[in-house]
């Protein structure tokens, strides 16, 4: 599958679930979607709450999805939302995506019209930490 029809099909996904958003507060939704190891697509999006740190980002949805239905690593994700800013995933995500991902897996950012531009996890949380540290500090004891 060529790279246009790849981001065809995660952007046709993380749209449609934004579409699904729950967002009464913010009236900011968001999608995103993850293409996993076997090449399926799992997408989430966001769902606000009254009590506000009870909420969850689109991008915790599709990896709760992802694990759920199998998936183990994200071979890439997009996020999509509405405005004319970028909007890439938040600190917790950023670190949610690496708990499943290498540093140069691709982050798509797009906005209704399509990919806006596509980052590496590394650019978006540089020398971060993750499940390779934990089984390093293994080895050390």
């Amino acid at each position: 599958m060529g790279t246009h029809a790849r981001l065809d099909d995660l952007f046709a996904a993380a749209k449609a679930v934004q579409a699904r958003a729950h967002v009464p507060y913010s009236r900011f939704p968001v999608g995103a979607a993850i293409r996993d190891e076997a090449g399926r697509i799992h997408a989430g999006c966001n769902v606000e709450n009254a009590a506000y740190p009870q909420g969850a980002c689109a991008e915790a949805g599709a990896i709760s999805r992802m694990v759920a239905e199998g998936g183990r690593r994200i071979a890439e994700i997009l996020v999509i939302g509405p405005g004319d800013m970028l909007c890439t995933p938040c600190g917790g995500c950023r670190q949610r995506i690496r708990e499943f991902s290498r540093p140069d897996t691709p982050v798509h950012v797009a906005g209704p019209e399509g990919v806006r531009r596509t980052f590496t996890l590394d650019d978006l949380l540089p020398a971060s930490f993750g499940p390779d540290n934990l089984d390093s500090a293994g080895d050390a004891a």
